[in-house]
């Protein structure tokens, strides 16, 4: 697709998306670079039946459509009214309750809430290359994410356990940004102990890289894993000369500004697809080497939709989700 074609601000996609053989091309344009694939036998000897938008597979005489295989499967909304979504979830900094998808788009609170979910799916990334490669320092914190005790009643904050303090019970991410690269990686973690935080280090930092982090106790020890660690005393201090966790906690910011009031209320067993989301706005907000715009971002948010599957049972819990 070439590059003058590709919608640019919220009316364009309106008006670029309101026909069903635009979508289709679009979608089938962006998955399949080389050409139709079947996604049951991966054969390209495929017929289109104009009439019903599908595909016939000659090889194993199968049907499929341009939502097999993707966050689309099996949804009767159509796709112009997922294309939007999608472009308002990766363009709104703050995010977009499923309140407003629901106002926007003309469906229920429900279809939102879960179409919602299944774009943040499309969103994670699925990189496992290490941060600090590239010589740049790692920042490295770790947030607490829940209601704030002191406002809650006294039977709920006893039956959650929280303290007056409001970290007990709470849920906790812990989040490492690479500066020279200037992307972040945040996951929920159990606890604060030294072997939790440091297993997510090794496995998310090369080795021998520079690690900056705060006066934590769970951090200490990192020299001897073969990094060089420095740290800022909070208690005193913000930032020691290039030593600080200024950017991390920029992501914190906004990360908490989206959930407290976008979202409102996020239970701790979705935590991790918001957090996708928030990471894919970070990532890819540009910078003044990479320049992205809103529709560079939609591009690469609809290129991610296949392979991705996620059903109702298994966003709700009642069965185990597929991994990808």
């Amino acid at each position: 697709m070439a590059n003058k074609d590709i919608p640019n601000s919220l009316i364009e996609v309106i008006r670029y998306f309101s026909d069903p053989d635009v979508c289709i091309e679009f979608i089938a344009s962006l998955r399949w670079l080389n050409g139709v694939v079947c996604p049951h036998c991966e054969s390209q000897n495929v017929g289109f039946l104009k009439t019903r938008r599908i595909w016939k597979c000659r090889e194993c005489r199968k049907q499929f459509s341009v939502k097999t295989g993707t966050i689309f499967e099996e949804s009767p909304i159509k796709l112009d009214k997922w294309l939007m979504a999608i472009w308002l979830v990766v363009n709104c900094k703050n995010g977009i309750s499923s309140y407003e998808i629901a106002r926007d788009l003309r469906v229920t609170q429900k279809s939102a809430w879960f179409m919602l979910h299944r774009v943040r799916l499309a969103l994670k990334s699925g990189s496992w290359a290490k941060l600090g490669g590239t010589g740049g320092p790692v920042e490295v914190d770790e947030t607490f994410i829940g209601g704030n005790p002191i406002k809650m009643h006294v039977d709920r904050r006893l039956k959650r356990k929280i303290g007056m303090n409001g970290y007990a019970e709470k849920t906790i991410v812990v989040g490492m940004l690479d500066r020279e690269t200037r992307r972040v990686r945040a996951k929920v973690i159990p606890n604060v102990k030294r072997e939790t935080l440091q297993a997510q280090i090794l496995n998310g930092i090369e080795r021998k890289a520079t690690v900056y982090t705060d006066g934590w106790p769970g951090y200490d020890g990192l020299a001897a894993e073969e990094f060089i660690h420095s740290t800022v005393n909070h208690a005193t201090e913000y930032v020691k000369g290039q030593v600080h966790t200024q950017g991390i906690e920029n992501f914190w910011s906004l990360l908490k500004r989206g959930l407290a009031g976008t979202y409102v209320a996020v239970e701790p067993f979705h935590l991790d697809r918001y957090l996708d989301e928030q990471m894919f706005r970070f990532n890819n907000r540009g910078t003044r080497d990479n320049p992205l715009n809103d529709g560079d971002r939609f591009m690469l948010a609809v290129s991610q939709i296949s392979g991705k599957r996620l059903t109702y049972a298994e966003l709700t819990g009642k069965v185990p989700e597929t991994a990808f």
